[in-house]
C-alpha cells in the first residue's frame, strides 16, 4: 500500500485508480492547517494504473544519501510545484534511507515550508535593505491580506484575525521573530511558515532584504482550505503591484482603510510595530493622537 502511495505522489500526472471500501464513506473535515477532506472509510483493496514518475522527484527518491532538506531545496530551485514535493515528502520519498518514513500531512507541509524559508532567509540576509515602505495586497475567498515591507533588517510578524466567521466573534492571533533565528514552533501554526516562505521567495527574487508585517483578516463565509491557500494568496499579492510610502505611519494609515479591525488594535498587540514606532522616537500615545485615522 505504501508503494502505491509513493507511486501516486511521484507521478508526473494524474492517474486512474480503483478502491474498494469496507463500508460506505462518511464524514468530512475542514481544518485551517490542511486541505479539506471529503467522506472517508477503510480501504479493503486499492489498484492503480501504470505510473510514470516525475523525473526530478524520481531522482530525489533514488538518492538515498541525499538529506531531505537538500532534496526539498533542489526541487524548489528547479521549480517543482510545492504540492508535488510536499506529497512526496509525506510518503517518505526523500532523505537518507534509514530515516525515511510516512509523515502526517500537516508536518510535511510545515517541514517543506520551513526548510525553503530557512534557506531563502540565509540568502536574503546578504542583500541590501529596501529603501522605502511597501504595501502589497490581495483579497480572495473572504480573506484580505496586507503585506507591509519595512526598510529594516529581516524581522517578521504574522497576524490573522477571524471576524464573524462562526457568529459574532472577533479573534486575533499573532506570532513574530526578530533577526535571530526562531527556534520554537509558531503558536499560530502552519500559516506562519507558509506566508514566511512566500514572502522570502519574492525578496530573494528581488535581491532585497526587509522587515515583514502581514495582516490577514477572514470574514463571514470563510471556509478553512489549508495553509496552501495562505501560501498562494501571499504569492499572488507579492507578484502584484504595490503601494509605496515614505513612513510606516503612512503605510499603517492606508492599511487601516482596508481592514475591518481598527489598525490601532494591531499596533497594540504587535511586538515589532511597537519597536519600529518607538525607534522613530514616537510613543504610541503621540502616534494615535497625531493620527486620527488610527483612533478607531
Amino acid at each position: 500500500f505504501v508503494e502505491k502511495l509513493q507511486d501516486i505522489s511521484l507521478a508526473s500526472k494524474s492517474i486512474d485508480g480503483e478502491a474498494t471500501f469496507g463500508s460506505k464513506p462518511t464524514g468530512a473535515s475542514f481544518y485551517e492547517e490542511i486541505t479539506p477532506h471529503g467522506p472517508s472509510a477503510i480501504i479493503e483493496k486499492f489498484d492503480i494504473d501504470a505510473v510514470r514518475w516525475d523525473k526530478q522527484l524520481e531522482k530525489s527518491f533514488y538518492d538515498t544519501d541525499l538529506k531531505a532538506r537538500e532534496a526539498v531545496m533542489n526541487l524548489h530551485n528547479k521549480d517543482v510545484p510545492f504540492s508535488a514535493m510536499q506529497k512526496a515528502f509525506s510518503v517518505g520519498a526523500f532523505g537518507l534511507k534509514k530515516n525515511r518514513r510516512l509523515v502526517p500531512t500537516r508536518w510535511s507541509i510545515t517541514a517543506c515550508d520551513s526548510t525553503i524559508a530557512d534557506s531563502l532567509l540565509k540568502e536574503v540576509r546578504h542583500y541590501d535593505i529596501m529603501d522605502s515602505h511597501r504595501v502589497y495586497e490581495f483579497s480572495s475567498l473572504n480573506n484580505y491580506y496586507a503585506i507591509i515591507l519595512t526598510p529594516t533588517e529581516w524581522q517578521y510578524e504574522w497576524f490573522e484575525a477571524f471576524i464573524k466567521v462562526l457568529g459574532g466573534e472577533e479573534m486575533m492571533f499573532s506570532d513574530y521573530e526578530t533577526n535571530s533565528d526562531k527556534t520554537e514552533y509558531s503558536c499560530v501554526g502552519g500559516c506562519y511558515y507558509s506566508a514566511k516562505m512566500a514572502v522570502l521567495d519574492k525578496l530573494a527574487k528581488l535581491k532585497l532584504q526587509s522587515g515583514v508585517i502581514i495582516l490577514r483578516e477572514a470574514y463571514s463565509g470563510y471556509v478553512p482550505l489549508g495553509v496552501f491557500n495562505v501560501r498562494e494568496n501571499i504569492k499572488y499579492a507579492m507578484d502584484g503591484d504595490y503601494k509605496e510610502f515614505e513612513s510606516l505611519k503612512e503605510a499603517l494609515v492606508y492599511c487601516g482603510t482596508k481592514l475591518q479591525i481598527p489598525i490601532s488594535k494591531y499596533v497594540k498587540q504587535s511586538n515589532l510595530l511597537k519597536e519600529l514606532l518607538h525607534s522613530k522616537q514616537t510613543t504610541l500615545d503621540s502616534f494615535f493622537k497625531k493620527s486620527p485615522d488610527l483612533q478607531q
